[in-house]
């Protein structure tokens, strides 16, 4: 095992939490090692967005200039009806994005990752297309067994593993037991810029209900992302890993529909980088047992409803790298602490998935929105320097 100060520290994930994680943790001095089920780095995502303290965080670990040079770059948006007629434009907001004046920077979620991995470079060991299949923990450390790697010990275990995270599976218990259901299903994938959009984002709501779909020019107009979204009461019963399935299940909601939606449907079937899940929140009690961690999604997902999933990963990351490094290598004194620093910024960024929704809603209607102003949320903490 490691001494008191250096720490064999696992993160399960490799996405923006995980890689954002082991640039602190190996800049602290700890050996850390990364496993992603997939067998490499997971390409396509939608847009994200980094705001407030997360900013500062990018600045601190050296990357904040990368990150703007590869944020997404729009001119504005559109809502169009069935038959492609613009009903409404904005050249002030986006809808993924928000205000276009602020100082948020909206980025690629494959793009943010892979700045991350860059800049931890080859300082950590990656065991890419495994996964942990049992964590087995004591007062001398966590003993991991893999899918393909041999079994092996680590002082710490972090869970950076998403919305259906398998590491909180394994050690607190099924997820039903965590997820508060939002009532709207959402994809993402990459198609050709074939809308020749410059820089401009188009929506298309469906009549009579409150989604559809959209699409974006992303990278240099090179390419662009499809989002569709649509509602339902109760949760669809499906296998996360089952990506044709989910194909169906969108192409049966939204196949019949106008604008572009089928023909975005038909360049779905060849989309390696398709992403389908249902908007959700992930609300623990604790984040933490005995030597296992949770880390941004697999412990306090805030739904693409917040707009703060990405932030509240980064800071979470710096936030429990930084207390692990207080702690000297008491695992006990830094998990307690990362808690106690992220509690009430995270409840307050949950919270704000709901607070959109009523602002939305009060927009539609043309009614002032009464309810906490969104940059009191987003900045509500202070980042300490470790």
């Amino acid at each position: 095992m490691a001494t008191l100060d250096a720490m064999d520290i696992l993160i399960s994930g490799a996405s923006v939490g995980g890689p954002a994680l082991a640039y602190w943790l190996e800049r602290y001095g700890h050996n850390v090692t990364v496993v992603e089920v997939t067998p490499g780095f997971r390409p396509g995502g939608q847009a994200i967005d980094v705001r407030g303290p997360a900013l500062e965080v990018a600045s601190r670990m050296g990357v904040l200039d990368e990150i703007r040079r590869h944020k997404v770059q729009m001119r504005g948006m559109s809502v169009v009806d069935d038959d492609g007629k613009e009903v409404y434009r904005s050249e002030e907001h986006t809808l993924t994005g928000g205000d276009l004046a602020s100082a948020d920077i909206e980025i690629l979620r494959d793009d943010l990752s892979q700045i991350f991995v860059r800049a931890v470079g080859d300082r950590v060991e990656y065991l890419l297309g495994d996964t942990v299949t049992a964590i087995d923990q004591d007062d001398s450390g966590a003993r991991v067994t893999f899918a393909t790697a041999a079994p092996r010990t680590f002082d710490l275990v972090v869970g950076a593993d998403g919305l259906h995270s398998n590491t909180r599976r394994l050690v607190f218990g099924p997820e039903s037991q965590f997820i508060e259901y939002m009532g709207t299903y959402l994809a993402v994938w990459t198609i050709p810029n074939y809308l020749e959009l410059d820089r401009w984002q188009v929506f298309h709501q469906i009549p009579g209900d409150s989604w559809g779909g959209g699409v974006m020019s992303v990278r240099g107009n090179s390419e662009a992302r499809v989002y569709m979204g649509f509602e339902s009461e109760e949760p669809i019963a499906y296998d996360y890993r089952d990506i044709p399935s989910q194909k169906r299940i969108l192409r049966e909601r939204l196949g019949g529909f106008g604008w572009e939606l089928p023909r975005m449907l038909d360049h779905m079937e060849d989309a390696e980088d398709f992403h389908f899940d249902p908007m959700a929140q992930i609300r623990m009690d604790t984040w933490s047992q005995g030597r296992v961690v949770l880390l941004g999604d697999a412990g306090y997902c805030g739904s693409p409803l917040s707009g703060q999933g990405t932030s509240m990963a980064m800071v979470g990351a710096y936030v429990l790298a930084g207390e692990i490094k207080e702690a000297g290598g008491d695992h006990r004194t830094a998990l307690a602490a990362y808690e106690r620093e992220m509690r009430d910024y995270v409840k307050g960024n949950q919270d704000l998935a709901f607070t959109n929704r009523e602002r939305f809603e009060a927009q539609q209607s043309g009614v002032e929105f009464a309810g906490p102003a969104v940059g009191d949320v987003v900045n509500a903490i202070t980042l300490k320097d470790y």
